[in-house]
């Protein structure tokens, strides 16, 4: 088995993009929306059988073992590829915490149906009045002896209606302070009482949907890690979800499209346009430089600290005002979510829709903002 955290970073680079340009599916590159299932299964398998599918997992699960670093470049050279993003709750987010928490049995059940794609997991966590502030959550999973018995409901719940499996926070202890009282449990979809209700957007898609239980039965033996420690293992997670979520992919993307838009409608010439255009130029520039550093920082083996909130503020943000002057740029086509009849790679409203979202999922940027005045400024609290 090849050991990639003994390449250098130039070659390890290289044989990703290589090997990506050769395999991936011309058709399925840069994608108008998340894949489902069956789009994503060709991929998925692909990068099964090459064992590149769950690259920050440890070998002996069926991982490749590879450094923060290693990882950061192979999501570099898949974004500017145009990879779509696979189904990956189970990979990137549970396979992790049952890496770190889970039990024996756990590992040896869940973790080879992760990597064959027979179970599909969805994340439970928001909830209709628990979004951001997922510490106010109200899903409670009561002892009833040789089981728990949950009840509440979940909402923005992604790929709900594609997922066989979903991994929930629930309140198990209403006494604690609200951080306190809440564990991790694992929950088949298919357990009596539980409804799933896709979302539609306004992109006219339903990744989303919203998951109702009732009185659901789920096994003792589901628990991850310890009663009422939810919270803290929860958060564990969320340093490698900010840089992803703050990587400069999505507004490369956007200001790409809007110069091909500009070109196309004769925007380019006027001065105001390119005015407008240089600045966004600028504060993408400079974003990079951001990612970079804290991209530096996780190839020197260097924890991510709190300020990596700075990145998903900042991309989140850019990408809004660059798919806003899109939809100004766009004329009448603005009215369409469709592409534009004279470029397919063009659908300026589907693109300002999805980027109107941007600043809320992954933790709100009024949340990332507080995380920033708390722990990195010390402001004190209002």
């Amino acid at each position: 088995m090849t050991d990639y955290n003994a390449l250098d970073d130039s070659h390890f680079r290289a044989e990703v993009r290589g090997w990506v340009q050769a395999n991936y599916p011309a058709t399925k590159r840069n994608p108008r929306k998340r894949m489902g299932t069956e789009e994503s299964r060709e991929w998925y398998q692909l990068l099964s059988k090459k064992g590149w599918l769950a690259p920050g997992w440890p070998p002996e699960y069926g991982g490749m073992g590879l450094s923060a670093a290693k990882q950061l470049i192979m999501m570099e050279e898949m974004e500017s590829h145009g990879c779509a993003r696979l189904p990956d709750s189970g990979l990137t987010m549970l396979g992790p915490m049952l890496v770190r928490y889970g039990s024996e049995e756990q590992k040896a059940f869940h973790l080879p149906r992760i990597l064959s794609g027979e179970h599909l997991w969805c994340q439970g966590y928001s909830e209709p009045n628990a979004g951001s502030d997922l510490a106010s959550l109200r899903t409670e999973a009561v002892d009833e002896g040789d089981h728990w018995r949950v009840s509440g409901q979940k909402i923005w719940t992604t790929m709900a209606t594609e997922s066989n499996w979903i991994f929930m926070l629930v309140r198990t202890d209403r006494t604690a302070k609200p951080q306190a009282g809440i564990s991790f449990l694992l929950v088949p979809l298919d357990t009596p009482g539980i409804e799933v209700r896709p979302i539609l957007n306004l992109d006219l898609h339903d990744e989303f949907a919203e998951v109702f239980f009732t009185d659901v039965k789920v096994p003792k033996a589901n628990l991850v890690g310890e009663l009422n420690q939810g919270w803290s293992m929860a958060k564990a997670l969320l340093g490698f979800e900010r840089i992803f979520l703050g990587s400069p992919k999505q507004s490369t993307h956007s200001l790409d499209r809007l110069a091909r838009l500009a070109k196309l409608n004769g925007a380019w010439h006027q001065p105001v346009f390119r005015q407008r255009f240089a600045d966004l130029q600028l504060d993408l520039d400079c974003h990079r430089a951001l990612y970079e550093s804290f991209a530096d920082a996780l190839r020197r083996g260097q924890p991510l600290g709190a300020e990596v909130s700075m990145l998903k503020i900042f991309q989140s943000e850019l990408f809004q005002r660059i798919n806003e002057l899109a939809l100004q740029t766009a004329g009448e086509s603005a009215a369409l979510l469709d592409p534009i009849p004279e470029d397919a790679a063009l659908y300026p409203a589907g693109l300002f829709i999805q980027s109107l979202c941007a600043t809320i999922y992954g933790g709100s940027n009024e949340i990332q903002r507080n995380i920033l005045a708390k722990q990195v400024l010390d402001l004190p609290a209002a």
